[in-house]
């Protein structure tokens, strides 16, 4: 089997189809979050794309369960068998101040715009209890989340390493986890690095790269756009 995993989509539907149009004999897509668009939209796809939250998606449509046809949410912290596969994730940013709030109790007011609206949405941030119902899984092929492991060092303005925006919370669940393969996004760029003793690949936006990974052996190939 084969299977696709994609970055960050951003609205881009589009792009989506093109590439599943290409890779017909892929049947299961999994995304590592911010699949809405800036509306916090939805459309259908031709395979099923399965996908973390990140922290800018429609966070009603999915509590409400308003997804279009092969777009599929993975709850935190819960286990799916998938065409074999034990896959689990852990969508979501971390938010120091949110971090100890049930996910149940995370606010969401209306604002008058779209994006002031996502701003105020505490649904995209990850929380403690989500944290410990990873911890406790076991035998996890694939593991994704939206927030990367530390150290991941973002660029600073004048090229230097600049600072490390890699959660803890994420090398505490690798560690207990030890999945097969760790997939995240949110950085929109592609890297690739071992934490806590397990691969772990950031990818980039769906625009610039995908990955076409090995069911069996979880080995993958970067294709680029």
């Amino acid at each position: 089997m084969l299977l696709g995993a994609l970055g960050d989509i951003h609205g881009d539907f589009d792009r989506v189809r093109l590439i599943q149009g290409r890779h017909a004999e892929v049947t299961l897509w999994l995304c590592v979050g911010d699949v809405a668009d800036d509306a916090g939209g939805y459309e259908p796809f031709a395979s099923p794309v399965y996908f973390i939250r990140g922290n800018n998606d429609g966070f009603d449509a999915i509590a409400e369960g308003r997804l279009p046809a092969n777009v599929h949410y993975l709850e935190n912290g819960r286990l799916y068998e998938i065409q074999g596969l034990r896959i689990a994730g852990l969508g979501g940013t971390f938010a120091p101040t949110w971090f100890d709030t049930p996910a149940a109790d995370l606010p969401h007011p209306k604002k008058g715009t779209a994006r002031a609206t996502a701003e105020a949405d505490k649904r995209r941030h990850f929380v403690r209890e989500e944290v410990v119902a990873c911890k406790a899984l076991e035998r996890v092929d694939l593991f994704l989340t939206h927030e990367a492991p530390r150290p991941y060092y973002v660029a600073g303005r004048a090229g230097g390493r600049g600072i490390d925006a890699g959660k803890t919370p994420i090398n505490e669940v690798l560690a207990a986890l030890k999945p097969r393969l760790h997939l995240f996004g949110h950085h929109h760029r592609f890297s690739e690095q071992e934490r806590q003793g397990v691969r772990s690949v950031g990818l980039d936006v769906v625009s610039q790269s995908f990955l076409l990974i090995d069911g069996e052996s979880l080995t993958y190939q970067v294709l680029k756009q």
